[in-house]
């Protein structure tokens, strides 16, 4: 389907989702946040996409909600008070519970709600010049779901620094690697894309069911306890005996050739 607000393509297994609204920093307006939940879903659900590629058209790669429109429309952060008291927000995999793999490929700045997308993918990559900061709090609004899910990922204390401080400083792809933010830094930033894809490529070498059921079972330990944890990781280990992959697997290694992974 087409889209006004996101570039939807693919690329051999790999399924590319791109924030396009390059002239508005790709702010996400009504429109872009409504488009997602479908761009997210087409991906999810085509059997030949394997990997998931988020990334920004032009010189930023997500800045959040866009702030004219709500200083502008008459409805202002009212018109999304039913889908976040519902926590129904639908605008990243994490929200859709989508289990393939994806990765964040960030440029310039991501700022605020674009933090959701570095919060929520599986991956990030960074450009050398990419820079993250988080301004809800310097235009009145509380910084909460997307910090959060950062503190999966990050120290506490860099978390709050950037949520407390708001849009007063930035922190650079190389801190953001420092503090593990991001799990490689691109440099030239010009090859980010590249390297995105160069790595989704890697991962689609594997068993997308085994993918799926890796992300579920390691997504759901951040959920539990280790105990539970380790007992639906061993149920998401048993799910996928007798698969096909399973028999695959093995074969293409003695035989030294390329797995033929069944698509689901």
């Amino acid at each position: 389907m087409s889209y006004r607000t996101l570039e939807v393509s693919r690329r051999g297994h790999v399924g590319w989702l791109v924030f396009d609204r390059p002239d508005r920093r790709n702010a996400m307006n009504a429109a872009m946040r409504d488009e997602l939940r479908l761009a997210w879903t087409e991906l999810a659900d085509d059997p030949g996409v394997r990997v998931i590629v988020n990334a920004g058209r032009g010189p930023a790669f997500q800045t959040g909600a866009d702030v004219v429109e709500l200083a502008t429309d008459g409805q202002g952060m009212e018109r999304y008070r039913r889908s976040v008291e519902e926590f129904d927000l639908g605008f990243t995999s994490w929200h859709l519970g989508i289990d393939k793999p994806v990765i964040a490929a960030v440029n310039g700045v991501c700022a605020g709600g674009g933090l959701h997308f570095v919060a929520d993918a599986d991956i990030v990559l960074a450009a050398s010049d990419a820079s993250f900061t988080d301004p809800h709090v310097s235009v009145g609004q509380v910084s909460a779901i997307e910090t959060i899910g950062l503190m999966r990922k990050v120290p506490a204390e860099a978390v709050l620094r950037m949520a407390l401080v708001g849009r007063h400083e930035r922190l650079s792809a190389a801190r953001a690697y420092e503090l593990g933010m991001v799990s490689e830094v691109v440099d030239p930033p010009e090859r980010l894309h590249d390297a995105a894809q160069e790595l989704a490529e890697k991962i689609a070498r594997n068993s997308p069911a085994a993918l799926r059921a890796t992300k579920r079972a390691l997504w759901g330990a951040l959920e539990q306890g280790l105990t539970d944890a380790c007992r639906a990781g061993a149920a998401e280990l048993v799910s996928l005996w007798g698969h096909p992959d399973q028999t695959e697997g093995p074969a293409a290694f003695a035989e030294k050739r390329p797995a033929r992974w069944k698509d689901d």
